[in-house]
């Protein structure tokens, strides 16, 4: 996805949580200090692959076998822990370090792409983890206009971003093992940014002409009125 695709759908989300753009780029710029670009031909393997974009939510464990099936991994936060846990390669894995940024280091020190994302409230955790890890496998992103190395391939949360960049990178199929839009667990911040995760992907399904199984019975009621 072209900068310019996603900048409208930004500023909708900036503007539903009252979000700056200037604390975003602050963020971006450190990290962007912090990395180089990313050799993208690492993620070639998405490339007409059936990936599976692994959420982090309760109903993970019971998911497993889906992401088993799977031909590609791309896993977000924390659902890279219970994915290696069960024993499962994790291909990628896509986090802005709030959760488990030690798994984050360890994957790119065992030669594991990770893209790690800065955003307005998560420059501590740039600074503290991003120069832990082995750089030649940082993949860097952002929400905010892409600089330098860092990239935005679309998306705002861990797992839709991940479902962006492997629909940029040409994933041929994507599942969504470990998602769940209606989890109870979470606070209620976490649960408006799960509601734009899922207008997130009825935008994507609808670019790519797929119906992702995680949105049947649930497109009725997704709020498209943002679109440009």
């Amino acid at each position: 996805m072209h900068y310019t695709a996603w900048e409208p759908v930004y500023e909708a989300i900036l503007a539903d949580f009252g979000f700056g753009r200037a604390a975003d780029e602050r963020a971006r710029d450190r990290l962007a200090d912090l990395t180089n670009a990313f050799d993208k031909e690492r993620l070639q393997g998405l490339n007409g692959s059936f990936v599976a974009v692994v959420g982090a939510a309760p109903s993970l464990p019971e998911d497993l076998p889906l992401v088993r099936e799977a031909e590609y991994v791309v896993a977000a936060s924390a659902a890279a822990d219970v994915c290696l846990d069960a024993g499962i390669d994790v291909d990628l894995m896509v986090t802005d370090l709030d959760k488990n940024p030690g798994t984050a280091v360890e994957l790119t020190r065992e030669g594991v792409p990770v893209a790690a994302h800065a955003h307005g409230d998560n420059l501590p955790a740039v600074e503290e983890w991003v120069p832990r890890m082995d750089g030649e496998w940082v993949l860097p992103t952002t929400q905010a206009e892409p600089v330098g190395g860092v990239e935005n391939f679309g998306g705002f949360t861990d797992g839709d971003r991940a479902a962006f960049l492997a629909d940029h990178f040409g994933a041929r199929e994507l599942v969504f093992p470990g998602w769940d839009f209606d989890d109870p667990s979470v606070d209620p911040t976490k649960h408006r940014k799960l509601v734009w995760a899922e207008r997130l992907l009825r935008w994507l399904e609808l670019r790519r002409g797929e119906a992702f199984a995680v949105l049947d019975g649930r497109r009725d009621g997704i709020d498209l009125g943002w679109l440009p």
